[in-house]
């Protein structure tokens, strides 16, 4: 038994698992995820409970009465007061957690902002304020928020480092805003995730967080490049 709790934990793992986050918005996506998977193995487990309970029981019987009355019990308690609790819990906890991916204003800060451009079938990474441009490699600082800028210029791409934070569109003609933070310096691999044609699966973006210092540094001598 062991064994195949390890086989599936296994997959809680990895460069591009969203269940190993390295920043707040990934643990804010992770404990959303978490969250529903706990309510709905509760969810199955109440309907395999009223499963085995139906298959068991021992009827007794009814009149045409209460048999009507029973049966609109059921009804309204499985048709209408389950699905609403349901979901105002999951609404009441996922929507904070989609606040704390949103580029909202920061008291007293500037994010470091960060110009992507999806294309057919590579990245092309802009740094406005400091001039530079790179494909296929994003650097960021440490323990700091970054608001990511993104656009396509052919057809719809997706944005998502899963360790970082969660997706956004990248729609041609149209700037979507992601805001993501690295927890700690390391590298980090980012995903097309949405089928942009033949080359999608190799659309692949290396992501480097730096310590605040080795940005710095970083910096400097890309803009003398």
């Amino acid at each position: 038994m062991s064994i195949i709790i390890l086989f599936f934990l296994a997959g809680c793992n990895g460069p591009q698992s969203a269940l190993n986050p390295a920043g707040p918005s990934a643990h804010a996506v992770a404990r959303l995820w978490w969250g529903m998977f706990g309510f709905s193995a509760l969810v199955l487990l109440a309907v395999v409970a009223l499963w085995l309970y139906a298959m068991w029981r021992k009827p007794k019987p009814l009149t045409d009465a209460p048999a009507r009355q029973l049966q609109q019990r059921w009804i309204v308690g499985g048709g209408l007061v389950l699905p609403i609790v349901s979901i105002t819990v999951l609404l009441g906890f996922g929507i904070p957690m989609g606040y704390r991916m949103r580029p909202l204003p920061l008291t007293g800060q500037t994010p470091l902002r960060i110009n992507v451009t999806g294309h057919q079938w590579w990245w092309e990474i802009r740094y406005p304020d400091a001039g530079i441009v790179l494909k296929n490699e994003l650097h960021l600082p440490t323990g700091v928020p970054v608001d990511i800028h993104v656009t396509s210029s052919d057809v719809i791409h997706s944005f998502w480092v899963p360790r970082l934070a969660g997706k956004i569109d990248m729609i041609p003609g149209r700037t979507n805003i992601l805001r993501l933070q690295a927890d700690e310096p390391g590298h980090f691999r980012g995903q097309c995730a949405e089928f942009c044609g033949t080359g999608h699966a190799h659309m692949v973006l290396a992501v480097e967080a730096h310590a605040q210092e080795d940005f710095e540094a970083w910096l400097e001598t890309h803009q003398h490049e």
